[in-house]
């Protein structure tokens, strides 16, 4: 987990899976100790994405959502969206052929290499300074058990039905199992509909085509959007 604007790195861990629970563990802590994060930025894969779910939304997502995370996806087999990841994961390579991991003490090995990387590090993107002079935590306090989502006052405001629908404009629209029983917020744009979860453009749907779609582009947030400046990836 890599902050956006100062390169500092705040998740390095072996989990050995990419089960959803177990990647919750360690975004919780980093959340309690670093604060919440204002957006996040991530890729297809487990478990950000669901290949089974029209807008993706997973369980993780969902959470993720629910506490204000503005979330956004990287295009598809477009790794440039997330340079600033890529390029770490560059140098973890080169580190990791300099100086193999202990296979008795891997966690120690990713530790030790987290606290150069923040520490001692300069990155020409930062003025050669490192990380850790330039980071901050967010002023956003993690809460374990969040109320539920206040939308806009007058917002149009639906719940997802069983299995993951949405009646509406006539029509029942594919949205997402992961949102069952949850309240959307519906926005109409011409003949689009921008459907909303929390502070997260989930899904598109489309008046005229009477089909509901992926997002295709992502909204600029407005500048009177509250929170951290942090956004991490």
């Amino acid at each position: 987990m890599l902050d956006d604007c100062s390169r500092y790195l705040l998740v390095l861990q072996a989990v050995w899976t990419n089960h959803g629970e177990l990647v919750r563990e360690q975004l919780e802590s980093a959340f309690t100790t670093c604060g919440v994060p204002q957006a996040m930025l991530m890729d297809h894969g487990i478990p950000w994405w669901s290949e089974q779910s029209p807008s993706g939304a997973t369980r993780l997502t969902v959470w993720l959502m629910k506490q204000g995370i503005r979330l956004h996806w990287s295009g598809y087999r477009h790794p440039q969206t997330q340079g600033k990841v890529e390029r770490f994961h560059g140098a973890l390579e080169r580190a990791l052929r300099m100086r193999p991991v202990p296979r008795q003490q891997p966690q120690a090995w990713l530790d030790q290499f987290r606290w150069e990387h923040n520490h001692v590090r300069p990155h020409e993107a930062l003025g050669m300074q490192t990380p850790a002079t330039i980071w901050h935590s967010s002023v956003r306090r993690y809460d374990p058990h969040p109320r539920p989502w206040e939308y806009p006052a007058g917002s149009k405001v639906l719940k997802v039905g069983h299995g993951g629908m949405l009646d509406a404009y006539g029509t029942r629209w594919k949205i997402a199992k992961a949102l069952i029983g949850e309240r959307v917020q519906l926005e109409r744009v011409g003949d689009r509909v921008l459907v909303y979860y929390c502070r997260t453009l989930i899904r598109e749907l489309d008046l005229a085509k009477r089909a509901s779609i992926m997002v295709q582009r992502w909204r600029p947030q407005p500048a009177s959007d509250p929170g951290s400046e942090n956004a991490s990836s």
